[in-house]
């Protein structure tokens, strides 16, 4: 490991790319409901499906990108997908300012939003592996992931500050003004950037669509890895709806004690990713994977608890403090695990298929869940994930592994010997 953990110019100017564009993505939080309802006047039907719709069609859009991103330079892409969601993004405050935004532009924006989400992160993952060597990938990762939930603790308050003071679409302003600084900063990061493989094949083939699945579906270590987080994240944020049901209706609490009992806890994952790297040194990293795999599946049973009063609210904060402390240290590992375990040039498709896979399942259980809460009560089916969530660490990885499997293995082996480009 480099002295200190300095990751050098190029990751720096990385890093305060993702670290501006989550802020923006936290300021905008809730902000497309909120114009869709104060604006628009939409009913819970057309809110739903602008959650849902928006993210499913913008998963699809993204999956023929992951194949040929592959064959691309990242740097250049990390900055289109940049602008255009600063682009798509711009198109809201102008309609809104002419008088004529629609339901329709919201669902557009918000797919467009979606696709460059999934494609920017597949791109950024195999360009973080062509900036470190393999040894300082969890450092990076647990910035990163430092970064995302200190912006989640900063981001909605000042979001919600920004709105009542300058109006509903001011948030969406400030969201696409911070992808044209990451825009900027990536482009900052400079230096050389290795070319990536050749196409065997001059045109995309439809079978080169699913190329990012069959090499994770073939590797023994990356699929359960695949499934659990799939199942994990699509429950979690299923029951998520329905908490707010339970909490906001049934329960009594205002707004402001909901939104508290999600937003303190958030510094758990800021103390679970600062904690993910002596964790790993000291007992290793298969041992932290699967402990914080299965320590993160334990709590969310507890949400389906909660009553009224100071004593419900302690216990829902209580209970997503644990379990946010948890991903905090598993998310960064994770991704470093899913990095490493990685060919070269199997990386933007693998990670592509991998997000398109996690919104999917998680559009699909929402509105599973929406139905099951409709028919058995939000507290029985928030019990009811919790209770499918306990089965989610039979999915982590059995056995650590020493060197990557299946397509590509030769390839990462090979490339793991050559040395890291300097930064600049």
């Amino acid at each position: 490991m480099r002295s200190g953990h300095r990751l050098g110019r190029r990751f720096g100017w990385l890093w305060g790319a993702y670290g501006t564009s989550a802020l923006g993505t936290w300021l905008a939080f809730g902000a497309f409901p909120l114009i869709a309802v104060r604006v628009l006047h939409a009913g819970p039907a057309e809110v739903a499906a602008l959650s849902s719709v928006g993210a499913a069609v913008g998963a699809a859009a993204a999956v023929p990108l992951g194949p040929w991103v592959e064959f691309r330079r990242k740097r250049p892409v990390l900055i289109a997908a940049d602008l255009v969601r600063c682009a798509a993004l711009l198109t809201i405050p102008a309609a809104f300012a002419l008088g004529v935004l629609t339901f329709l532009q919201l669902l557009l924006v918000s797919a467009v939003v979606a696709a460059a989400d999934i494609t920017f992160r597949a791109a950024s993952g195999a360009y973080l592996k062509t900036l470190l060597p393999a040894e300082d990938l969890l450092v990076a990762n647990a910035r990163f992931e430092s970064t995302a939930w200190t912006t989640t603790i900063v981001g909605p308050p000042l979001g919600g500050a920004a709105i009542g003071l300058l109006g509903p679409v001011a948030t969406v302003v400030a969201d696409a003004a911070s992808y044209l600084l990451s825009a900027l900063g990536i482009r900052a990061t400079g230096g050389h950037e290795p070319p990536p493989g050749r196409r065997e094949a001059v045109r995309m083939r439809a079978g080169d669509l699913l190329d990012g699945w069959r090499y994770v579906l073939a590797d023994a270590r990356l699929r359960p890895l695949f499934f659990n987080t799939a199942l994990f994240n699509g429950l979690v944020m299923a029951a998520e709806p329905l908490l707010a049901v339970l909490m906001l209706g049934r329960l009594g609490f205002a707004p402001w004690e909901y939104g508290l009992a999600f937003a303190a806890p958030s510094i758990g994952g800021l103390l679970g990713s600062r904690l993910a790297r002596p964790l790993v040194t000291r007992f290793g990293r298969h041992r932290v994977l699967v402990a914080s795999g299965t320590l993160r599946a334990l709590w969310p049973i507890g949400l389906a608890f909660p009553g009224p009063g100071t004593g419900g609210l302690l216990l829902v904060t209580a209970v997503e403090l644990g379990l946010i402390f948890c991903c905090g240290v598993f998310n960064p590992v994770c991704a470093t695990y899913r990095l490493e375990r990685t060919a070269p040039d199997r990386v933007t498709r693998t990670l592509s298929a991998w997000s398109v896979t996690t919104k999917a399942s998680t559009a699909l259980l929402t509105a599973v869940w929406g139905v099951l809460g409709t028919v058995l009560g939000p507290r029985t089916a928030i019990g009811l994930a919790g209770v499918l969530l306990l089965a989610t660490p039979l999915l982590l990885p059995r056995r650590a592994a020493a060197r990557p499997s299946g397509p590509g293995a030769r390839a990462t082996a090979e490339r793991s010997a050559v040395p890291p480009q300097p930064p600049a």
